[in-house]
């Protein structure tokens, strides 16, 4: 593979991971990891919107599936198309791709990628969600038992106002008709300012609040086994990660779960609760871990997470990156250690020398393709915003090196979102969202059919 050769050339001695040896030895290639890894900026502007993306592999074709119109004269659309999933599970499984507008009318649409029809699922009995009702959606989780989370990216500081977003809410019914959909806030879980979601394979939800110096979350079911969602956010306790004994930020290490609430979700004596303008109460998920009693360690701007299973043993890594310091963190959920995964000092497969500054700057999404491969996408400006695909070999959560994988000419945007179909290894999703234009996109990659996918990285 060419990513390969230029690892040898730079002198970094590498074990094979086994699922690119067996694709190098049967004649067969991973469908996304054989690329060329890029050096430099692609330009504002310099390439089409329609397909916008320079891309490291000649075999990688890219092509819009959803474009927004501006004047919405079809459909509500909001814009700023945000995270991706698909329906995982149950009948038509994969048919599906869902995102959220990250707006102050927030939504949700759902392609139908069978007949590439594309429809707004949520609105109000008006055909718009109410300006500022529902803000910022960003996240996109499918639920093991069927069904689909979003939450809001928006919270309030300590001593503020207190808001009435920051909420976390599921789709109980994501393929019925508009008119139907049934749209629950689940108030169990804190109030925070949401961007990721992951669930293991104990069905523990992981969170985080997106704010300078804020924390990573677990809240662990009372009912694992819950087959929908009313009966699994009817009671469960909620933790915040606390790496050593926290009060270095970003710390790596040893790591505990310390509680916020009781099993049931009660808050804990001393927990900060708050109640919104709704009178909707809740845990205060920004101000109740700075407390001494409930200290978390601070993450400069989590952002998106996501869980990467390792072979037969099960063992789970939570990968999560934090945007302000340039940084992803990996969480060994067995062990409770946290590694620092890639940084500015990580190793350029293009070059042999750390990526550095001028190359690497603000990761925020991240995503796993068939192979297990983890993808880090910057939150910067077209033209020097870049899609970087890491190399772990030994699986010890700390990247070996790191290679530009794919860059954005749109401008006045960014990638979000990027998804790797679980169901056709050769296929990948990704918006590009607030172009100067106003033409959200999404843009599909299809790599070769001929291509294998191992669906390793299963959570």
């Amino acid at each position: 593979m060419k990513f390969r050769k230029t690892l040898l050339v730079a002198g970094l001695v590498l074990a094979a991971a086994p699922a690119m040896a067996a694709a190098q030895d049967d004649g067969e290639k991973s469908c996304f990891a054989d690329f060329t890894p890029m050096t430099g900026d692609v330009g504002a502007g310099t390439l089409p919107e329609s397909a916008p993306y320079r891309v490291g592999s000649p075999s990688l074709s890219q092509m819009t599936i959803v474009a927004r119109d501006p004047a919405q004269a079809k459909r509500f659309d909001s814009g700023d198309y945000d995270m991706h999933t698909a329906n995982e599970t149950g009948p038509d499984a994969g048919r599906y791709l869902f995102t959220v507008f990250e707006t102050g009318q927030a939504g949700i649409q759902r392609t139908d990628l069978r007949t590439m029809q594309t429809t707004t699922i949520w609105s109000s009995p008006a055909a718009a969600p109410a300006l500022n009702s529902h803000v910022a959606f960003d996240a996109s989780r499918w639920t093991p038992w069927g069904s689909f989370l979003t939450a809001e990216e928006s919270w309030n500081d300590p001593g503020q106002p207190v808001s009435i977003y920051g909420r976390l809410f599921e789709v109980t019914n994501p393929l019925a008709a508009p008119a139907d959909i049934r749209m629950v806030h689940r108030s169990v879980i804190p109030r925070v300012s949401h961007e990721g979601l992951a669930f293991d394979k104990d069905r523990n939800l992981y969170f985080i609040d997106e704010r300078n110096g804020s924390f990573i979350f677990k809240y662990v079911p009372a009912n694992p086994s819950a087959t929908n969602g009313d009966h699994y956010f009817a009671a469960g306790q909620t933790f915040v990660l606390r790496v050593g004994d926290g009060l270095t930020k970003e710390a790596t290490g040893q790591a505990t779960w310390v509680p916020l609430t009781n099993f049931n979700g009660a808050p804990l004596p001393g927990a900060v609760v708050v109640s919104d303008a709704n009178g909707v109460s809740g845990i205060d998920g920004r101000a109740t871990p700075r407390l001494a009693a409930f200290r978390g360690t601070g993450f400069d701007r989590p952002e998106d997470m996501e869980i990467k299973t390792y072979g037969d043993s099960g063992r789970q890594v939570l990968f999560v990156a934090t945007t302000t310091n340039h940084k992803v963190f990996a969480i060994d959920l067995s062990r409770n250690t946290v590694s620092l995964f890639v940084s500015r000092d990580t190793i350029d497969m293009a070059t042999g020398q750390p990526v550095g500054a001028a190359a690497f700057s603000n990761p925020d999404n991240l995503a796993i393709d068939a192979d297990g491969n983890i993808y880090v996408v910057e939150d910067q400006p077209g033209g020097v915003e870049d899609i970087w695909f890491t190399v772990d070999r030994n699986g010890d959560g700390v990247a070996e090196a790191m290679g530009k994988w794919a860059s954005l000419s749109t401008v006045g945007a960014e990638s979000t979102g990027l998804y790797f179909d679980r169901f056709r290894p050769d296929l990948a999703y990704v918006n590009v969202q607030h172009p100067d234009s106003g033409v959200d996109r999404t843009i599909m990659f299809l790599a070769p059919r001929t291509c294998r996918g191992n669906s390793q990285r299963g959570n």
